[in-house]
């Protein structure tokens, strides 16, 4: 992002500086757009779960931003000389019912004749001036609560390779292709100003996002976090994608991790994510609610995973366990 011209425009509410997932413009003082575009190569097999998943991957960076989507183009890269149309129309069937349930419309978009299936979205939500979400806006004592279990690109990699269970891919899917739009409504209801979604650059890279634009450091506890079925077992036996391994190079520079923690679990929470669930960085005094309220509401996982702190030496400090007392991983 340091090559980009900055931008110099009082409108722009948010943009590159803070590394947020998608950018802020104000219209109006009752009004800013909310943009993201994203989309990537198939993690599933199945082309309409394909389609579900690229788009609640996307509609995801709204969603994270504290942002309603609007509407949606579709971005689609086919190669039309060797797969059949029914494949695009299923990969397009599956945007198409993610965008009902965002209650989103999908109002064009454009297709390119490529040699390796894409497919994502350029989404445009809304959101009141002073009431987005970003990176930057936690405070040290906040708990962060995690919504979706990881290890979606775990998995992935072993669907390729033949290794994954049905149970591991069955669980993978539905999890990829769950919106975030109910955890973002419920941050929204409690008042909470800081979230991010986990994808790329796995759980590790997105909390040193937050942490380096809040200027905190915060903790992470292994053991409170949720993980998909299998995954354990999978990077145990060298089931690894290389940008999971290019994440944990990545991160090495300003994360201290506790001697105990292992190679393997390490690995695990730098897991390059697709459409992963939010981090939500709540005050100790609402986080019982919050973390009730998504549970209530079927969220794929509601796990306290660790908390905010002042800044130290590191970004990130990763332990083994929740410290004292153990309540704390769990209200």
């Amino acid at each position: 992002m340091h090559m980009l011209p900055r931008v110099d425009d009082p409108a722009l509410l948010v943009g590159t500086d803070t590394l947020d997932d998608a950018a802020v413009y104000r219209l109006s003082d009752d009004i800013a757009l909310v943009q993201t575009v994203d989309f990537f190569t198939p993690v599933v097999d199945d082309p309409y779960d394909f389609g579900r998943i690229a788009a609640a991957n996307a509609f995801s960076d709204i969603y994270a931003m504290g942002g309603r989507p609007l509407t949606a183009l579709n971005i689609v890269s086919f190669p039309s000389g060797t797969l059949p149309l029914e494949v695009l129309g299923r990969i397009l069937q599956g945007g198409a019912e993610s965008a009902r349930l965002a209650g989103a419309t999908i109002v064009g978009g454009h297709t390119i004749d490529d040699p390796e299936p894409k497919y994502g979205l350029a989404v445009t939500g809304v959101v009141t001036p002073g009431a987005e979400m970003t990176n930057a806006a936690v405070h040290p004592g906040d708990l962060l609560v995690l919504t979706k279990p990881l290890g979606t690109g775990v998995v992935s990699t072993a669907i390729k390779q033949g290794r994954a269970s049905q149970e591991a891919i069955a669980a993978a899917t539905e999890s990829m292709a769950a919106l975030n739009r109910v955890p973002s409504e419920v941050a929204r209801a409690h008042g909470l100003h800081a979230m991010t979604d986990v994808t790329g650059f796995g759980l590790l890279g997105h909390l040193g996002e937050m942490a380096r634009a809040s200027g905190v450091s915060l903790e992470l506890w292994y053991d409170c976090l949720p993980l998909l079925p299998q995954v354990e077992e999978l990077v145990r036996e060298g089931v690894c994608p290389g940008g999971t391994r290019r994440n944990l190079d990545f991160i090495d520079a300003w994360t201290s991790f506790a001697t105990e923690v292992e190679e393997w679990q390490r690995l695990i929470m730098a897991d390059a994510q697709t459409s992963g669930g939010l981090i939500l960085a709540s005050p100790p005094g609402v986080v019982a609610q919050v973390v009730r309220d998504l549970e209530a509401l079927h969220v794929p996982a509601a796990a306290i995973v660790g908390r905010a702190k002042e800044p130290e030496g590191y970004l990130l400090y990763v332990f083994r366990e929740a410290p004292e007392p153990t309540s704390i991983s769990r209200p």
